[in-house]
């Protein structure tokens, strides 16, 4: 895939070009091969061809990464030495770095960048403030039902910064590319590969972040949804090429997601010294390396979605309770893909609207884990299916997400989980499991 290029412009038709160079010059997307060998469901198997690397990948197996396939890549599951427990709860009280290079990193561009994103999504990006940023769904035209979900940064005017998830390529590949040749518009979609992408998270991430800036910028001001373009200070005294900084991530804790741009610099030769310097300065005792273990346990106890998991092609934002995605001009206008089904969805049906038959929750389940494909039942009926489900370390219990019949949604339900044949005893508990910590910015008086 490194050194392979590929821009397309969305006309009347799609138009591609490839460029084979030496070193990146643009985003690249990846080839036709390495697209064909994705694994069909969006989640966690491996690739069927040869796992691709990370710019980390040669630093992971240096400092006793346990390397696993995740989403077509060689990513560490866990660092020798540190449990998964251990991990997760130093994230929560100190600060991990997580290697999120799997992550499609994607440029919309051009004069109906917008107006494209608000065909395919829900939100609203026209009016979508300058280097800031928000979830959403990409959507199936009739359905509604969710293609990926992604986090969206405008740029600049007619600029977007969208990352999906990496096992999703083939298909968000083909959908984009379908997608644009049906609008018809003056737009440019370019795919970041060789780039690098890496979360900060924990308390102590905005601390740590801040001993390294070369950029005169206070974090203090920079809340979560917000980004900016920063240098870095390294050891031998050198700065950074810009780095793209985002604050948020997927754990419920404060930090930033930090992009290497693999379109202007070798990412692949940046990324390490710039993890590097940043642990170095922190120290162990604040920062650590940290992998998909914990990275999951995480953001269950954050009550936010896997996708493949508990998001699908055929679950709306509804049902999974993302409806606040939507916001009130778009649900009187209308207008994007499978808005047909999801706008009557947001009025029950008491009220004169579809409703929905079923809802995303949170469960906390006594005695054994409740894991994925687990039934949920009431009265010695099934009423729905676990999506997601782990011990949560924080806690000490073990907790669940999954789908119920709406109407048993509601905090404080009973219900009876069926694990390995048993019946376990499980109540509906509203999301997130462990409060979010975002850095948000002050409540106007």
């Amino acid at each position: 895939m490194k050194g392979l290029t590929m821009a397309v412009k969305a006309g009347p038709r799609i138009q591609a070009a490839l460029t084979a160079t030496a070193r990146p010059t643009l985003f690249s997307a990846a080839s036709a091969s390495v697209l064909k060998s994705q694994h069909v469901r969006c989640a966690s198997g491996a690739s069927a061809g040869d796992l691709k690397k990370t710019p980390l990948y040669d630093f992971h197996l240096a400092n006793g990464g346990k390397l696993v396939p995740f989403a077509g890549y060689s990513l560490p599951v866990q660092y020798d030495g540190v449990s998964l427990s251990q991990s997760h709860k130093f994230t929560r009280s100190n600060a991990s770095l997580f290697d999120v290079s799997h992550m499609v990193q994607h440029i919309f561009k051009g004069p109906d960048a917008a107006a494209f994103l608000e065909k395919v999504t829900p939100s609203d990006w026209k009016s979508q403030g300058l280097m800031q940023s928000k979830l959403t769904t990409f959507l199936w035209p009739g359905t509604g039902g969710i293609v990926d979900d992604s986090v969206v940064t405008r740029l600049g005017e007619d600029e977007y910064y969208v990352v999906t998830n990496g096992a999703c390529l083939d298909k968000d590949t083909k959908y984009f590319d379908e997608e644009l040749g049906k609008f018809g518009a003056n737009l440019e979609w370019t795919v970041l590969a060789d780039s690098g992408l890496v979360a900060l998270q924990g308390p102590q991430s905005a601390e740590i972040l801040s001993e390294l800036l070369a950029t005169d910028i206070n974090l203090n001001e920079l809340y979560f949804g917000n980004s900016a373009f920063v240098e870095l200070k390294l050891p031998d005294g050198s700065k950074t090429h810009p780095i793209l900084i985002s604050r948020g991530g997927y754990t419920g804790e404060d930090g930033f997601e930090l992009s290497f741009n693999g379109k202007l610099y070798p990412a692949f030769e940046t990324t390490t010294p710039t993890i590097k310097a940043l642990l170095a300065k922190a120290g162990p005792e604040r920062l650590q390396l940290a992998g998909l273990g914990s990275r999951d346990s995480l953001r269950l106890e954050a009550g936010m979605c896997l996708y493949g998991h508990d998001l699908d092609d055929t679950t709306t934002p509804v049902e999974a309770g993302l409806s606040w995605i939507i916001p009130p001009a778009r649900r009187q206008t209308g207008g994007f893909h499978g808005s047909e089904v999801i706008v009557p969805q947001l009025t029950p049906k008491s009220k004169g609207g579809s409703g929905v038959t079923r809802r995303r929750v949170g469960l906390v389940v006594e005695g054994a884990p409740a894991r994925e494909g687990v039934e949920i039942h009431r009265d010695g009926e099934k009423i729905g299916t676990v999506t997601s489900g782990a011990p949560s370390p924080s806690i000490g219990k073990n907790i669940a997400m999954g789908y119920v019949r709406d109407g048993l949604h509601k905090a404080g339900t009973e219900v009876d989980v069926l694990i390995r044949g048993k019946k376990r005893k499980g109540v509906v508990t509203k999301m997130p499991f462990v409060p979010a910590k975002y850095w948000k910015a002050p409540t106007p008086a």
